[in-house]
Parts: structure tokens; sequence; C-alpha cells
């Protein structure tokens, strides 16, 4: 998901960035939705790019999933449609969505309001950049052509000799 280099979390600000390119004072974003509508960021303003980010596991005080595996595993379960709407959602249904998917999250330093952005930041990837996601493989059973035996097929590609006229 090298896709996550591009996009970003502005701080203070909802929703998910594309950074275009930076400028001499900050960055040029393009909002991750419908509307599309850029804009110049300060240098100054706390911008976390997501491929930077990750989510706090139980096993050691260290350990982190990235963000990155997070999403593929959260669209392994789903497939961009989650059980729950992440902004109505309680904290109870938030935990229990995030627990299906990562059961070794760390619960003592992964709030509800993590999740809740984790949860709307991937239905934005899906809406928004569904590139970012491996591409589901086709189930159609593709027919398979009638072996001919190898001469017929060499003597339909030759033409037909020509018979020498007197």
């Amino acid at each position: 998901m090298d896709i996550l280099n591009e996009i970003a979390h502005i701080s203070g600000k909802s929703g998910l960035f594309k950074v275009l390119k930076p400028t001499r004072t900050g960055v040029i974003v393009e909002t991750l939705d419908a509307l599309k509508q850029k804009s110049v960021v300060s240098g100054q303003t706390r911008i976390s790019v997501l491929k930077d980010i990750s989510l706090y596991l139980d096993e050691h005080q260290d350990s982190t999933l990235p963000l990155a595996d997070l999403f593929l595993k959260i669209h392994e379960k789903f497939k961009g449609v989650l059980p729950i709407e992440p902004k109505k959602s309680s904290d109870i249904e938030l935990y229990s969505t995030l627990e299906s998917v990562v059961p070794n999250y760390d619960a003592d330093r992964v709030f509800a309001s993590d999740i809740k952005k984790i949860l709307n930041w991937y239905l934005l990837l899906c809406a928004f950049s569904p590139e970012a996601f491996p591409a589901e493989e086709p189930t159609q059973v593709v027919a398979k052509e009638k072996a001919e035996p190898k001469e017929k097929k060499a003597a339909e590609k030759k033409p037909a000799a020509k018979k020498a006229t007197k």
C-alpha cells in the first residue's frame, strides 16, 4: 500500500488529504473526497502521513501493527462494508469491531476515538482511493478451448497449393 505515502491526516481537520507537492512555506494538499478541494497547509501544522501511523499491540511494549496492514486486514474481513457506522457507534461496538479484526490490540493504549478515526479513514480509502486495496480475483470460469490435432491447425495456416496451368 504505497499509496499511504501520499495520504495524510492534518491535525485539527477532519478527513484525509492527498499530499500533492511541497511549497516554500508548507505543502499543497487535496481533500480525499468528491470535492477534491486544494489548499496550502503551513509547515507548522502537524501532518501525519498514514504510512507512519500504527496500532499498538498487546504482545510487547513496542509492538505495533502498521496502518497499511491493519487496513488490509479490515478489507479482508469486511470488503469495504463495515457492520457499524463509525460516527454513530457506541464505544463497545467500536472496540468489538476492532477486536474481530485484531484480537491482540492493546486496549489500554487504543481509544474509541482512535478506532473511530481508523474506520472512517478505511471507508474514505475504499470510496475515493480503491487502488489502495488489492483487486478481487474474478470468479468467472473461463471455458477451455477444445484441443485440436496439430496437423489440422497446421493445415489451416497454410494456403492451399495451386494447380499449375498448361
